[in-house]
Order: structure tokens, then sequence, then C-alpha cells
């Protein structure tokens, strides 16, 4: 099955973007000068049940670096809002929206199926997700 778009579900539990985000990695790096912070190798970043990992993750804080308005990820990145995984090149989260932004060979797994796209659009407060150019869904059928 192929389309341009496609809207589905994803994650059970509604996110709440006011909860902390914990970020672990090997090292890192605090630019001064625009109050940004650049987490590097084997970055874990939980925010509730929402888990994203990557090997670079920036933070941007907002204006007044009072709150994170934004992190960027790439390399290896893998969003799971349970129970669905997603997988992709690069992914951008917008803390204050819940949005998740993910690009570049693109894969969702929920259970048995899949679906693969250019690009997704995930909402973690409502917990869904769209994705856009060249999707292909690949439904498992039957017994598990």
């Amino acid at each position: 099955m192929s389309a341009q778009q496609t809207q589905v579900a994803f994650g059970v539990q509604k996110a709440d973007p006011s909860l902390p985000v914990e970020v672990t990695s090997e090292s890192l790096n605090v630019n001064q000068e625009d109050g940004s912070a650049e987490f590097i190798g084997n970055v874990i970043v939980i925010q509730g049940e929402m888990r994203l990992t990557a090997e670079r993750v920036l933070v941007i804080y907002n204006a007044d670096r009072s709150g994170i308005e934004r992190m960027e990820a790439t390399e290896d990145v893998v969003l799971v809002s349970p129970p669905d995984a997603a997988e992709g090149d690069w992914a951008e989260y917008t803390i204050d929206s819940g949005v998740i932004v993910m690009r570049g060979n693109v894969l969702l797994t929920q259970g048995p199926s899949t679906i693969s796209g250019d690009q997704m659009n995930a909402n973690l407060t409502t917990g869904t997700a769209t994705m856009t150019g060249n999707v292909k869904t690949i439904l498992q059928q039957g017994a598990n």
C-alpha cells in the first residue's frame, strides 16, 4: 500500500510537555554565546514515557533561557512513545507544542506493522502522527 500521506495513532500515553526533560550523553558542549548545548555520543532524552535516542542532540533554549525551546537530534535517531517506535536520520522536538518532526528514511513500527516515509510529524500531546512522502505501509496479517 503506497500513498503520499497517511495519518496514524502514535503512542498510547498522551505526553505532558511540562514534564522535566532528562538528558544523558558521553559529552556536552555548551555555547555561552547563544545558550545552546550540544550533547554528543549515545544521547538519551527522556520526558515522561517518551524516549529519544541519537548520536547528537542540540538543545536550543528560549529567549530568556528559562526553558528549552526545541531539540534537534541527528544520526541514528530513534523515538519511542510506547508502544510505538520510529527511527530516522533527523528529528526536531518543539517542547511546548509537543510536536516532533522526523525526516530521512523514517520507519514507524506499530506492533507487527510498519510504515515508512520521507517525513513524520508526531504530536505527542494528541497521540497522532502524519507520515508524508513516498509512504509505504506493510500490514501483517494473521496470528502472531
